[in-house]
């Protein structure tokens, strides 16, 4: 008769703590009302945090002691740099961390793109912060996924930085104006008021990045443009940093276009979703297209989100995952 044993493992519990050396530093790492604690305990129900003066107490399973004190060690040294917590942030660290990806946590809280009217912009996901590594390195860069993954927001928050630095001389962002259920021709207006909606959003989130005052003087001097992608027809773009937004609603011809602008000292990024092509039936998208013909060519990168990389409202990432259950049901 085989006899069965069962071993019972009992987690190791710890103490562990957290001290600041000021309170200013103890208020930014924790946030308003000590946000931050709230947030961990939440997340941590098995284990006890305490607070007094200038000290975090930690006492729980080794686990999860260990990761609310690398959260809080993250947080701390956000402080450092005269940032204050907030909800987004901690809940950021924290699910990196609890997804056993602490030097990417870490790289995150240190990848500080701009700063502008005390707030900053910097990569909230892995593959966010994968993303803005690959700019860095690539001089062309393909940013592919659904709304609101910020791959079009960070991709302007770098060639910000790259002005400021003076790496490059001008910034070019441009869209493609395809008629998504309204003719062009229709519209009330002239040719530029027409054209404008298609590129607000791109002045959107320049008016995020550059004192909104500034921005007509930077456009009136060429240093920023902000134009259709016909206009690009013909031009070598030297010493700039170009930005092509919505490219799944490009041609083929289009595409190639655009990327043989490409001159010395510039950098092209490249973003669009795959899944939202607004062109007529049966044209091809150019960005599907390019992204099978350029596949491993050096020098040249392709970056993926998911629903998971989504900064904009939760539910908006449980509508992407929605909506490729769908697809995937109709492709069987």
């Amino acid at each position: 008769m085989r006899h069965l044993i069962t071993e019972t493992v009992t987690p190791t519990f710890v103490e562990r703590e957290v001290h600041f050396a000021d309170a200013e530093t103890m208020f930014r790492t924790l946030g308003v009302q000590d946000m931050a604690l709230r947030i961990l305990a939440g997340l941590y129900p098995e284990a006890s945090i305490g607070l007094r003066e200038k000290l975090v107490t930690v006492s729980g399973a080794a686990e999860d002691a260990n990761q609310i004190v690398e959260i809080l060690t993250q947080l701390k040294t956000l402080a450092a740099s005269g940032t204050t917590a907030t909800e987004d942030v901690v809940a950021q660290i924290a699910t990196m961390v609890r997804a056993q990806d602490a030097p990417t946590s870490a790289r995150m809280v240190a990848t500080n793109i701009l700063s502008h009217r005390g707030r900053s912009i910097r990569p909230k996901t892995a593959n966010q912060q994968a993303y803005v590594d690959t700019i860095d390195e690539s001089t062309v860069i393909f940013g592919i996924g659904p709304a609101g993954t910020g791959k079009t927001y960070l991709a302007m928050a770098k060639a910000v930085q790259a002005l400021q630095a003076k790496e490059i001389n001008r910034i070019i962002l441009t869209r493609p104006a395809v008629e998504a259920g309204e003719k062009l021709g229709y519209l009330p207006g002239s040719l530029h008021e027409k054209i404008d909606p298609y590129l607000r959003p791109l002045y959107d989130a320049l008016h995020d990045m550059i004192e909104p005052e500034s921005i007509p003087q930077l456009m009136a001097a060429g240093t920023i443009e902000v134009a259709p992608l016909a206009y690009m027809r013909g031009r070598t773009l030297n010493d700039s940093f170009i930005i092509l937004d919505e490219a799944q609603n490009t041609t083929a011809e289009q595409m190639k276009m655009f990327l043989t602008r490409l001159g010395f000292n510039s950098k092209i990024v490249v973003t669009g979703d795959i899944t939202q092509v607004d062109l007529p039936r049966g044209t091809d998208s150019g960005l599907r297209t390019v992204l099978e013909i350029l596949e491993g060519v050096e020098d040249i990168s392709i970056s993926r989100f998911g629903s998971e990389d989504v900064v904009r409202h939760e539910l908006v990432g449980r509508i992407v995952d929605a909506y490729e259950r769908h697809q995937s049901r109709k492709r069987r």
